[in-house]
């Protein structure tokens, strides 16, 4: 209780600080009902802590507080940001950072907000006229030799997020050293250290010609074109969920040849509440309903959609019934690393240095593709950065062609470097197109490489804890899962334990040390008949993740069904059933 009475005397004195005149009236409204109001539970949540800038920026729900995003948070850490900027760029009289936004709800106000800011401190600021796709603001760093850029943007969260972006010269979200050096320059800044007055002779209006580029540019992802031009009345249909992509993605598709593009009209509107969605994230299925009901309405070969900021993309096609089947991230990306090594091959377009990347929690059936065909695959963290760093690592020397993660992003070409859905549509819709040809469907070709690596199926389990009990939740459960690891899962004995906190690296008890470039919160578990258990907490919502791969013994007949049942009962011993496992969690890790 005496805790309890501490936090809340705490909370309470950083919330009287908002009640100063350097914040406006509305939010000093806000911040006095909580301090009012008998229940301190919203006064925490908002106070307890500073939003953490972290390695890849901000994200948090809207509203007043320091733990919250909001103006002023926006505008502590953009100052932090300009500072960081200008100490790595001495002397430079030049230096030119690129804003962006999607379509949430204060992103055209934070985003005027950063680039007011960033002028004030003598940086020029290209600043997108309206909402862009986050791989056009990677793009245009890149195209416009910025020194670093910001994106507004909760990418997939729910409505009442918002978040902050941050990007290098190189058009990747920061990494070592720099996001360090932004954390702890951030850090330093209060509220009176900001510079919020707009010089307008430093801040330029970007728009169509960017748009321009980026279309050029995103057709280099194109493998084989001539399929498409046999197929350029493919029926698509195409959700922006309210987002960035809905200009752009439908302009690129015909770009690259196709004709019969249809879009859902309700989702095309611009609208932070998303109002046709539970939650604007393609990795939940009730996201597509609406795209999937105008897909039979007009017998679509596919419906494909993009989260708010057109950097995920999420992908339906037809089973062998004619059916509708939802593709998971693992299944889409194993999908595009599979066609892009065969149909290189075909076309003599595979080179000897040609390598791909996925991330560590991404499904091992790439890793099999890539060995069978003589590719190298590059092992990275989560987070697209780390593409990047690869990418980035390999430049002159090495070309990429292609790379993803298991949570729907995909980059099929080098000219972005983050996750891009505008290209990665084009190319599945490539994909599908090229099926076509072969009497097929997106969902055949999947079959196909279950038959030829093996089948395998993939889960992740999202277990949600807010606020700050959750977030000392989290930190337990990784703390004990790494002090009492599993003997043994689902009846297979752990043969392998990775931990990327110490990079050690424990086979049948025996431990060594691994190599990656940085340390991550990650643990894996790998079993002697090939089960794999990743765990770790998210680095953007309050949340713990689970990924499971669960693999099927022997040659896959192309009974998906039967074949994804065998998978589930292998972990439970019964039908699959996500919310019990989710609470028997730690009991399916055996002792």
């Amino acid at each position: 209780m005496e805790n309890k009475e501490q936090l809340i005397a705490q909370c309470e004195a950083v919330a009287k600080q908002w009640l100063s005149p350097s914040f406006d009236e509305e939010t000093r409204k806000e911040v006095q009902v909580m301090l009012d109001n008998e229940d301190k539970t919203a006064l925490i949540d908002a106070f307890y802590r500073n939003l953490e800038f972290g390695t890849g920026g901000l994200r948090g729900i809207m509203g007043a507080g320091t733990n919250r995003m909001n103006k002023y948070i926006v505008g502590m850490a953009t100052q932090g940001f300009a500072n960081y900027v200008l100490k790595a760029f001495p002397g430079r009289k030049d230096i030119a950072a690129v804003v962006g936004h999607d379509c949430r709800n204060h992103g055209r106000e934070f985003a005027e907000t950063v680039a007011a800011i960033f002028t004030a401190n003598g940086i020029k600021v290209y600043l997108f006229e309206s909402l862009r796709p986050t791989p056009e603001i990677s793009f245009a760093i890149r195209s416009l030799k910025a020194q670093c850029g910001v994106n507004v943007t909760a990418s997939h969260n729910p409505r009442e997020y918002n978040g902050y972006k941050a990007y290098w010269e190189d058009g990747s979200q920061v990494l070592q050293p720099h996001d360090i050096g932004i954390v702890e320059e951030v850090k330093k800044v209060r509220i009176e250290d900001v510079k919020w007055d707009l010089n307008p002779d430093l801040l330029k209006i970007i728009g169509g010609e960017m748009d321009f580029d980026y279309m050029t540019a995103v057709k280099e992802g194109m493998v084989d074109q001539d399929v498409i031009l046999r197929n350029k009345d493919l029926n698509i249909v195409y959700s922006a969920m309210h987002g960035a992509g809905r200009e752009l993605v439908p302009l690129c598709l015909r770009s690259w040849g196709f004709q019969n593009i249809n879009m859902v009209p309700e989702q095309m509107v611009i609208d932070g509440n998303f109002p046709t969605v539970v939650s604007p994230n393609p990795e939940n299925p009730e996201a597509m309903t609406l795209g999937i009901k105008l897909g039979t309405k007009l017998n679509a070969d596919l419906v494909v959609a993009t989260d708010p900021d057109a950097d995920r993309l999420a992908i339906v096609c037809r089973n062998a019934k004619g059916e509708w089947q939802i593709l998971n991230g693992n299944q889409t990306a194993c999908m595009f690393y599979w066609y892009t090594i065969k149909n290189k091959k075909a076309l003599n377009q595979l080179k000897p240095t040609d390598f791909m990347v996925k991330t560590i929690v991404t499904s091992e059936l790439i890793a099999k593709i890539c060995k069978k065909n003589g590719v190298d695959c590059f092992d990275e963290y989560t987070g697209f950065k780390w593409i990047a760093y690869r990418i980035r690592e390999n430049e002159g020397k090495r070309q990429y062609i292609g790379g993803g993660e298991e949570s729907f992003g995909y980059l099929p070409y080098d000219k972005v470097r983050d996750k891009d859905a505008p290209a990665s549509i084009c190319l599945i819709c490539e994909i599908a197109a090229w099926a076509k040809d072969q009497g097929k469907t997106l969902f055949d070709l999947l079959l196909d490489i279950y038959k030829e690596y093996g089948f395998q199926n993939e889960t992740t389990i999202n277990v949600v804890k807010p606020g700050k009990t959750g977030a000392d939740e989290i930190k337990a459960m990784m703390e004990n899962f790494r002090q009492n690891p599993p003997a043994s899962i689902a009846g297979s004995k752990v043969v392998t334990i990775k931990d990327y906190k110490t990079l050690k690296r424990t086979d049948n008890g025996v431990v060594t040390d691994f190599e990656m470039p940085d340390t991550s919160n990650v643990l894996q578990w790998f079993t002697e008949d090939g089960l794999k258990v990743s765990v770790r907490p998210s680095g953007t919502e309050p949340k713990i993740k689970f990924y499971l791969e669960v693999p099927v013994p022997g040659q896959f007949n192309g009974d998906y069904v039967a074949a994804t049942e065998k998978a589930n009962l292998r972990v439970e011993g019964r039908p699959f059933n996500v919310a019990q496992l989710v609470e028997e969690f730690t009991k399916i890790l055996e002792a």
